[in-house]
């Protein structure tokens, strides 16, 4: 991989792992609604509402690989989902095709298995269950990369990334936090390891607490940095901030399932 198009680059997290990834590949193609404010050399910035088909065959042209965290993070009213996470991920995975793109990372999240009860801890094999319809929109990406590796031969890796952060904020993220060098390390693996075809993995740090057996992630490499204990004393002390409902309190997906939650708590999940 010597050019690598990161989307969503002016994110939170798309400005976190840009630090990291500077170096890794010679050159990073940085795509997003708006400009960064610190580009450095090595950079290049090609301005793209993932939406707008041109504007992403722009982004895609001459790269190697793409990293794709765009699209919107959160819940919001379906017609603004549609547009950022559904249309424009088909459309980053198609004119990625027709470029001759090799592989694609793409950002997923823990919210695909967000109506799962804490008590659980499951691998890549269950059904999804999604929190919301941001989970349903990360569901239909990780569908589609399926579709793309096996019927046009581009690699994909899914990594269904829990709470990117520099520490855990509470005791819920012990169980979901991923140190942003982590996060790095994994999608590096995406775009570089041989043996990916079509992989899911968990974008977790070590966390002892953890609800999600990642092994194939440590067959592939992964050797995290971050340990959720080593903030066990800080994530507790914050806890007594945090938000708390009862659904938000029983299931993996916490806020994003109380959302407009009308269902039988008894019953959801099962």
């Amino acid at each position: 991989m010597r050019r690598v198009l990161l989307t969503g680059a002016a994110g939170g997290v798309g400005t976190r792992l840009r630090k990291i990834l500077r170096g890794r590949y010679e050159n990073l193609i940085l795509s997003d609604v708006r400009r960064p404010d610190d580009l450095v050399a090595g950079e290049q910035f090609v301005e793209a509402d993932l939406a707008d088909v041109a504007a992403v065959a722009r982004a895609v042209d001459g790269v190697d690989g793409v990293i794709h965290l765009g699209g919107l993070p959160f819940e919001y009213e379906w017609e603004k989902m549609l547009q950022a996470n559904i249309v424009g991920t088909f459309n980053m995975f198609e004119e990625a095709r027709k470029a001759g793109v090799k592989r694609i990372v793409f950002a997923s999240t823990n919210q695909v298995v967000g109506f799962y009860p804490r008590d659980r801890r499951f691998g890549i094999d269950v059904p999804v269950r999604p929190s919301s319809r941001y989970g349903v929109t990360k569901a239909f990406g990780e569908s589609l990369a399926a579709l793309y590796a096996d019927k046009h031969g581009m690699r994909c890796f899914c990594i269904r990334i829990g709470r990117v952060f520099d520490e855990p904020e509470d005791i819920r993220r012990l169980a979901l936090w991923v140190k942003p060098e982590d996060l790095a390390q994994l999608m590096c693996i995406g775009l570089d390891h041989p043996d990916i075809h079509y992989d899911i993995v968990y974008g977790v740090s070590h966390n002892e607490r953890g609800w999600y057996d990642n092994s194939r992630a440590y067959e592939l490499g992964y050797k995290p940095e971050g340990r959720g204990e080593d903030h066990v004393l800080a994530a507790m002390e914050r806890q007594k901030a945090a938000y708390s409902d009862p659904v938000s309190d029983k299931f993996m997906g916490a806020k994003l399932c109380s959302i407009e939650y009308t269902g039988d708590i008894e019953r959801s999940g099962k």
